[in-house]
């Protein structure tokens, strides 16, 4: 039977999806409201869908009603799964035609037990021997894949919030002081104050407008990163043309991840985006204290037998494709500077970015590196010397022409909720270069590249990822490592001088 998980969070739907697969579901994940309606008319029909309210392009009751207006799944059991758990708008939901609500954050057993009671978990063998697993298993909390040992007794993360508008701290730290795990403890009206407020109180996170007086954004992370080097530090800027260049200068300089500024002006909105974009972000980069990100148990010396793969493998690179998300542009400025050298192969990036970021993170890169770096177009030729990105919205492909290799753009469905996807840009070169394909998998949320990778690996081909220390978030190389797909695991500072010595061989 199939279940259909609609959440704009990636690592909800991955809860969820856990969750019910144990449950003997076959699930299929969608990240909106119009993304799901395509997914409901291309799937069997299915026995359970789980629905966020709050998520871009179609919200989540408008979704349900639209599902209620249908006479094929006027009665399809759907189960609202939201942070907004007020009275109102659980009977809101209710109302709308939900089945149940289930409130954010949620642990595996409570959500089976709602499941349970509405009759649609199937008992067999298999199904409770692995819902024993799911159960067993620590709790999770919503708004990250990560476990949580003992709600009680776990520290919030304490929280600056740097703001030069006065609604905008206000909404912040009310929206904020409800949810769980999450403590506003200062606020600052511009850098100087938040630099001040450091040298007094033990911060785990910083969140930091752009535009402000006195001090802006850009110069406060830049005197956080003198002083507080592994602080996490989330961007908070609109998405206009100005704000997107300012925010994708603080990407490079440092910050660990963004979230753009709600447009709409009405409470409701930004509460929303508060709720559907920050907080996911805020927990993935959060770092307890006492982790040392120096010592991770992941990391690869020069000397481990993981590394000793690649270094037993005899390549010629013919090209050079790399899948990053958060974290991306400073791990991004950190390595191809090392990677232009003379008769360097083609290089393609798939770093998940809105389209309005993209182009100013070209040219930004371009400035630091030897070779050119551009914003990928649909027909351009792949060339030596040169290093592509994947603009934001569109899927990236190497394709082959004759004796030429070209660049194809398309907008086919989000693959792991990404598009561009690193999965789709490594299947392509896979599919061309086979063994003389290299991948490097870098920092970021979610599991985008897996199965790239395992095609890539399958045709002989590399494969590197970036070690947990090093990484903002280890989600994507985590993943590679933990299915024995990397023949080297590198921390960041070893990438690009490991991988442009390995160039340098193949020439001489």
């Amino acid at each position: 039977m199939h279940a259909l998980v609609i959440d704009d969070s990636k690592p909800v739907r991955s809860i969820l999806t856990k969750v019910l697969t144990g449950l003997q579901f076959q699930c299929i994940e969608a990240q909106n409201g119009v993304e799901a309606l395509d997914r409901l008319s291309h799937m069997p029909r299915p026995a359970l869908i789980t629905l966020n309210r709050h998520m871009p392009e179609m919200d989540g009751f408008e979704l349900l009603g639209r599902i209620r207006r249908s006479q094929q799944y006027k009665n399809l059991p759907v189960v609202m799964i939201s942070t907004d758990s007020t009275k109102a708008s659980i009977e809101a939901a209710m109302r709308l035609g939900a089945t149940d609500f289930v409130a954010k954050p949620f642990t595996p057993t409570e959500l089976v037990a709602r499941l349970n009671a509405l009759g649609l978990i199937q008992k067999t063998n298999n199904t409770n021997e692995s819902l024993s697993k799911t159960q067993r298993s620590s709790s999770f909390d919503s708004h990250t894949n990560q476990p949580v040992q003992n709600k009680a007794e776990k520290k919030p993360i304490r929280l600056l919030l740097v703001d030069d508008s006065a609604a905008i701290r206000g909404i912040l730290s009310k929206t904020l002081r409800d949810i769980p795990g999450i403590k506003v403890i200062g606020t600052a009206a511009d850098g100087e104050k938040a630099l001040t407020f450091l040298e007094k109180e033990q911060v785990d996170i910083v969140l930091l407008d752009i535009e402000m007086p006195v001090m802006d954004g850009i110069e406060t992370l830049r005197r956080i990163r003198e002083k507080y080097s592994r602080l996490p530090v989330v961007m908070f800027s609109s998405l206009t043309e100005r704000g997107a260049k300012a925010t994708l200068e603080s990407l490079v300089a440092g910050a660990n991840d963004y979230v753009a500024k709600p447009t709409a002006t009405d409470n409701d909105s930004i509460v929303a985006r508060i709720e559907s974009e920050l907080v996911p972000k805020l927990r993935a980069v959060y770092r307890p204290p006492g982790t040392n990100k120096e010592c991770g148990n992941h990391t690869a010396s020069t000397k481990s037998p993981i590394q000793s793969r690649w270094t037993k493998k005899s390549q010629n690179i013919s090209v050079i494709v790399i899948g990053v998300s958060t974290g991306g542009p400073s791990a991004l400025a950190e390595i191809l500077p090392h990677l232009t050298v003379a008769d360097a192969p083609p290089i393609v990036v798939v770093q998940h970015m809105p389209k309005e970021f993209t182009g100013h993170l070209a040219e930004r890169l371009s400035k630091m590196c030897k070779h050119r770096v551009s914003e990928a177009s649909h027909g351009q030729a792949l060339q030596p010397e040169h290093i592509y990105l994947a603009p934001g919205g569109s899927h990236l492909e190497i394709q082959k022409r004759g004796k030429a290799f070209i660049l194809a753009l398309h907008n086919g469905p989000p693959e792991n909720s990404c598009r561009p996807s690193a999965d789709v840009l490594f299947r392509s070169a896979a599919k061309i270069f086979h063994s003389d394909t290299l991948a490097l998998v870098l920092t970021g949320m979610g599991n985008d590249g897996l199965q790239g990778c395992k095609m890539i690996a399958s045709e002989g081909g590399v494969v590197i990822a970036q070690d947990e220390p090093s990484s903002v978030v280890w989600g994507m190389p985590g993943h590679v490592v933990r299915a024995g797909l990397a023949d080297a695991v590198l921390s960041l500072d070893r990438v690009g001088p490991d991988i442009a010595m390995r160039i340098r061989r193949q020439q001489q």
